[in-house]
């Protein structure tokens, strides 16, 4: 399989060395035609000749001409032609002024330099970029005999991502589907052509462009395109039984490429697309880049996207903890493929097991650390309250006193809403967990600090994926209550600003993000419902089993009597509210709260919640069924 490059790229340099001898003789010619000048200056195009054949395949080589597929040449090889050529024609300058210094020859014409300089780049980047065109005009003919069989995309969008999907499906005729047509909202774009297709009307043309065109499907090309958008293509396509399908968003998109490989069918999470803040690449950078990291709960939803987004940055190394030993596998051979010369380091633990902690941060000496580990699940806490301390309080606990035991510069821990005057378990011992975190700073001055958001969109066992199951099941769908509303956000736009958040932490904060408004759940379903194909109500049911023990029809990110200010984010605020418990005050309590927890005192614990968090409600009853989860 790569004896075809090699013999290729043999050629080029034999046609290379044949150019040469032309460019050399050909630029005596044009600028002394063939008259006497030329045959009096001939030792010195002889001398320049034989510098030229020595230097310039050296440089073509030296600079990667030869090692390069140029049938998907780009102005990226353009620019590294460019530089060759000009590096090469420098050294030959450089020996052919030094030779007739010395007196080798009588003299030469200084601008044959300049003439066999055009004629190079010329001839070097020609017989390359030929290659792409043959290949162009290959994949042209096979695509025509395929034409009226392609199934005919429109594309939405023709920025830089609609241009690479066109070309990719271009070359590509296998994937059979032409591109026929952009649709933008930007009036200078308007009747002009990317690769040969037109820019044939904005947004608001689709529902005409898909009849005119018999479209057979449609692309969204916009990584950056708000949910208000996707969800109007998305609706019209729908209304005229078109297939849809979408470039991930930004987020989804750091650290990876925009290829025809990464376009997927429209789910949830692009209906609720915000418009991406501005990324200050430059704090983030700073705080991760040559740094030891170690994430807690590596193999959750939320832990392994801290481990895509941190690993981009180039940590020193990575250590990935988490107790469920294929999950930590799962992420581990993810990473490894995309980030291939980067440092992971796989670790089996317990946060709650403080000798192993110790042992674990003994030997890595992590210099930043994100806690995601916790139990999250709001209905299970309910009817296992003891592990809920037992990982939630004590796990956090034990991890922030080996953080400050081993001198670790940096902690983040992954909070939620519902440690807002929490009437649930799940949300009381986040709540509690936060105070640990906020004391240990006020303690030892670092910045440790809490980075709280509302529930995010396709997390394992959240909502997302109840809903699906029940609809691949025929339904019905159940919804606690038609007003029950959410906070939610995607999971890369989560994990993207906690890293900014990180960066901002200064002396013990807790930071909350920006979610946007509520979503009613109902609203959810309606949509996952049309996603699929159906329609709410006729195809499938939904149905309302009532307000559980431990909901709340709302959530809150912040107490009523907090205050928040902005921070260099839009997307983020600081809160500024001093927790109720701190120093000897706290340490005695968490010690009542897992001594209880231990001896299984669960109603004790649950009073003594209720005492320690403002405003808490925490309730005792179990939830009767698990038919949906907030």
């Amino acid at each position: 399989m790569r004896a075809k490059p090699q013999i290729r790229n043999r050629y080029i340099l034999f046609t290379d060395i044949f150019l040469v001898i032309i460019s050399v003789l050909g630029s005596y010619a044009l600028r002394l035609e063939l008259g006497a000048a030329y045959f009096f200056y001939l030792p010195s195009a002889y001398w320049m000749l034989g510098a030229a054949l020595l230097i310039k395949p050296l440089m073509y080589y030296a600079f990667g001409l030869y090692r390069r597929m140029w049938i998907y040449a780009s102005m990226q090889e353009m620019r590294q032609i460019i530089t060759a050529v000009t590096t090469a024609s420098v050294l030959v300058s450089t020996v052919m002024i030094s030779s007739f210094t010395l007196g080798a020859f009588y003299g030469f014409p200084r601008s044959v330099l300049v003439i066999d300089w055009l004629l190079s780049i010329l001839f070097a980047g020609g017989i390359r970029f030929a290659f792409r065109l043959l290949a162009e005009n290959r994949n042209y003919s096979q695509v025509q005999p395929l034409a009226s069989k392609a199934k005919k995309a429109l594309i939405i969008g023709a920025g830089d991502a609609g241009a690479l999907v066109v070309r990719e499906l271009q070359k590509n005729p296998q994937l059979n589907v032409i591109p026929i047509g952009f649709l933008d909202d930007n009036p200078a774009k308007q009747k002009q052509q990317i690769y040969g297709v037109p820019v044939v009307g904005t947004l608001t043309d689709l529902a005409q462009m898909l009849d005119k065109y018999q479209v057979g499907e449609v692309v969204i090309a916009i990584p950056t395109a708000p949910g208000r958008v996707v969800r109007l293509v998305a609706d019209v396509c729908r209304l005229k039984s078109v297939p849809f399908r979408t470039m991930p968003g930004i987020y989804e998109l750091l650290g990876g490429k925009v290829s025809v490989s990464r376009l997927r069918e429209v789910d949830i999470t692009d209906l609720l697309r915000r418009e991406p803040a501005r990324i200050q690449e430059d704090r983030i950078g700073k705080e991760l880049s040559g740094r030891s990291i170690l994430v807690t709960g590596a193999g959750g939803s939320i832990g392994r996207e801290l481990c895509r987004q941190i690993a981009r940055w180039g940590p020193s190394e990575l250590i990935l903890v988490g107790h469920g030993e294929n999950s930590i596998f799962e992420a581990l051979i993810e990473l490894q493929e995309s980030f291939p010369s980067l440092p992971f380091r796989p670790v089996i633990a317990d946060v709650r097991d403080l000798p192993r902690m110790q042992a674990v941060f003994s030997r890595y000496r992590p210099q930043v650390v994100f806690h995601a580990a916790a139990h999250k699940h709001v209905p299970l806490m309910e009817v296992n309250i003891e592990e809920a301390v037992s990982n939630n309080i004590l796990g956090t606990r034990n991890l922030v006193e080996t953080a400050l035991a081993w001198d670790v510069e940096r902690l983040v821990m992954i909070s939620t809403d519902k440690a807002i005057r929490p009437v649930n378990v799940m949300g009381a011992t986040k709540r509690i967990a936060e105070m640990i975190v906020l004391n240990a700073a006020g303690r030892s001055g670092r910045p440790y600090c809490v980075v709280r958001f509302g529930n995010v969109l396709g997390s394992r066992g959240s909502v997302v994926p109840l809903f699906k199951r029940q609809i691949a099941r025929g339904g019905p769908v159940t919804v606690t209550h038609p007003d029950m509303k959410r906070y939610f956000m995607t999971i890369p736009e989560a994990v993207h600003l906690v890293l900014q958040a990180a960066s901002m932490g200064e002396d013990g904060e807790t930071f909350v993000l920006n979610m946007g408004q509520q979503i009613r759940i109902l609203d959810l379903a309606e949509d996952l419902i049309r996603l699929s194909g159906l329609e709410p109500g006729k195809d499938i049911e939904i149905v309302f089993t009532g307000i559980r023990s431990g909901e709340k029809l709302s959530e809150d990110l912040w107490d009523q009597d907090s205050s928040f200010r902005p921070t260099s984010h839009p997307e983020i605020f600081r809160l500024e509210c001093p927790e109720a418990l701190s120093g000897d005050t706290l340490d005695k309590s968490l010690d009542e709260l897992i001594h209880l927890a231990e001896e299984g005192e669960s109603q004790a614990v649950l009073n003594l919640l209720d005492e320690l968090i403002p405003g808490a409600k925490v309730r005792t009853m179990p939830f009767p069924e698990m038919t949906s989860i907030d």
